[in-house]
C-alpha cells in the first residue's frame, strides 16, 4: 500500500478526506496539530477518529502560535462571531499561515515515511473565506514542495490531494455518509467546550448545521 500523510483536525471535513484517502487504498498516517486553540477538544476528536477509520498512526504535534495571536481561535481577547449571518471578509477566526504552517509539517513527515501523497480537508465552497483554502494557493504549495524537498528534486510527484474543495457541505455529508463515517465523534465547532458540546452559532456550527439539512441526513452533533 501507497503511504499518505492526512491532516485531520477533528472535524467533519477531514474525517471525510481521511476515509476517501483510505477507500483510494493508501495506508494512512493522520497528523494532529496542538497550536494552542481555543477549541481542543477537536484534538480528542481527531484521535478517534483516526482509530475509527483506520490510521496506521497519528502523531498530535505541538505548536504554539498562540506567540503571535491574530485570531479569534489563539487569542482569548479576540471574540469568536456568533452572528447568524455568513462573515463578510475574511474572518477573526482565520489563523495567520496556519495551512502553509501545517501543510509544510505534513510534508516533511511524509518525506520521512517515503511517502508522496498527502490529504488535506480545504474547501473553497461552503468556508469561511480563508485565502490558504483555494485552489490556487494548493496548486502554488504543490510547486514549492516539488522544488523544495529531496523527494521532489529527485523525481518524487509530490502532489496535495484536495478530494474536497469543490464540495458542498451537503456533497461533503453525503459522500461521508456512504464511506460510514460515524460525524457524532467529529467536533467542528470554533469553540467547543472541553466536552466536545458545539456551541451552535459560530460560522463553522452553521456551515455544519446547513449541510446536513441540504444532503437530507440527520445532524449527529452535540450542542451545549
Amino acid at each position: 500500500m501507497k503511504k499518505a500523510v492526512i491532516l485531520v483536525s477533528g472535524g467533519l471535513d477531514s474525517a471525510t478526506v481521511l476515509a476517501i484517502a483510505r477507500e483510494q487504498g493508501f495506508e494512512t498516517y493522520a497528523l494532529s496539530f496542538d497550536y494552542g486553540q481555543r477549541h481542543r477538544s477537536e484534538l480528542v476528536a481527531a484521535a478517534h477518529i483516526a482509530k475509527a477509520i483506520g490510521a496506521a498512526e497519528h502523531r498530535v504535534l505541538k505548536l504554539d502560535l498562540t506567540g503571535w495571536g491574530g485570531s479569534a481561535l489563539t487569542d482569548a481577547n479576540i471574540a469568536v462571531p456568533t452572528s447568524a449571518a455568513p462573515t463578510a471578509g475574511i474572518p477573526v477566526t482565520y489563523v495567520p499561515a496556519r495551512n502553509t504552517i501545517f501543510l509544510s509539517l505534513a510534508l516533511a513527515w511524509a518525506e520521512t515515511l517515503g511517502a508522496v501523497d498527502i490529504f488535506a480537508g480545504m474547501n473553497a465552497v461552503d468556508y469561511s473565506g480563508y485565502p490558504d483554502c483555494r485552489p490556487d494557493y494548493i496548486a502554488a504549495f504543490q510547486t514549492m514542495a516539488r522544488l523544495a524537498t529531496k523527494s521532489g528534486v529527485e523525481g518524487g510527484a509530490i502532489t496535495i490531494h484536495t478530494p474536497i474543495i469543490k464540495m458542498t457541505k451537503a456533497d461533503i455529508v453525503r459522500e461521508g455518509t456512504r464511506l460510514r463515517v460515524d460525524y457524532a465523534i467529529t467536533v467542528s465547532c470554533y469553540q467547543a467546550d472541553a466536552c466536545g458540546l458545539a456551541c451552535g452559532v459560530c460560522d463553522s456550527c452553521r456551515l455544519r448545521r446547513e449541510g446536513f439539512a441540504a444532503a437530507g441526513v440527520v445532524d449527529p452533533t452535540r450542542y451545549a
